[in-house]
């Protein structure tokens, strides 16, 4: 049995900063909290937890005084940033730099334009870290933009500037811009800007490939990973034997009926060690 894990595979450039703030602050052994889960994957978060970090939400970080506070990649709202210099509240920030460059060009774009009533669209997912930190560069006026239904809440008679969150994938983006170009008046303006990191989106293809050069793919992601589970979607369209598992107690003997080859890849948010873990157990019990 031939089994292989994805080269392609594992935590992105912004979770790898994060974690390595996240752990030089910890061997100081002073007390840090993190506002979220530092990457959408519990056996990552444990990890850490065990080392001392402290996972608070964001009521929690609110009732804070005279602590220190790090900001994951995801990025945060202005307002937060507020918070803690009112509260004494030192932030260590991992936000990602394409994120943080993202929310710099949209605050830009909002403070130049929004009195000219330009309507301003943010590409992601509602209720999403990185989205929420996107949408308080606007002062809350901004659009969230899911899918193309969502377009019926924008007025097309009206100015449009589209901007994206960074790990949506690029077809998808560029469904919405045509949409909009079908749709807006001649008399309106429609400007979009392609914010999508290519070392993620760039995963698409190449996961594509990797699940179709095996028998079965076992794809490692946390269940909260949106990441994690548009690729698994991708690597399903092209090997119906791929499953998504948590961890190595999640293998299923019946997995490997027939099967010569074993591909097992994750989530930007899949650490590597999780996935050696998984590949351990493959190789122990087939």
């Amino acid at each position: 049995m031939i089994v292989e894990i994805d080269k392609g595979s594992g935590f992105c450039f912004g979770v790898v900063n994060a974690i390595n703030k996240a752990e030089e602050e910890l061997e100081n052994g002073e007390t840090l909290y993190c506002l979220g889960d530092i990457v959408h994957n519990s056996h990552e978060v444990e990890r850490l937890n065990s080392k001392g970090l402290k996972i608070i939400n964001h009521e929690e970080f609110a009732e804070l005084r005279n602590a220190k506070v790090l900001l994951r990649a995801h990025g945060e709202p202005p307002e937060t940033y507020q918070l803690a210099r009112k509260n004494n509240i030192t932030i260590i920030d991992a936000t990602c730099p394409v994120v943080l460059q993202l929310q710099k060009k949209i605050k830009k774009v909002y403070d130049e334009m929004h009195k000219e009533g330009v309507q301003i669209l943010i590409f992601g997912k509602t209720g999403h870290a990185e989205v929420n930190g996107l949408v308080g560069q606007t002062d809350a006026n901004a659009i969230v933009i899911e899918s193309i239904k969502d377009l019926d809440k924008v007025d097309f008679n009206k100015d449009i500037t589209l901007f994206s969150q960074t790990t949506k994938a690029i077809d998808h983006f560029m469904d919405i811009v045509s949409e909009i170009n079908d749709r807006i008046s001649d008399d309106a303006q429609f400007h979009y800007y392609d914010t999508i990191c290519r070392q993620v989106a760039n995963r698409m293809p190449n996961i594509r490939v990797f699940a179709a050069n095996h028998d079965v793919i076992l794809f490692v992601s946390g269940k909260k990973s949106s990441n994690g589970k548009a690729l698994y979607d991708e690597c399903l369209k092209v090997n119906k034997n791929s499953f998504l598992i948590s961890d190595e107690t999640e293998i299923l003997p019946e997995f490997f009926r027939g099967a010569q080859s074993v591909g097992i890849c994750g989530a930007t948010s899949t650490p590597k060690w999780l996935m050696e873990k998984v590949e351990d157990s493959v190789r122990e019990n087939i």
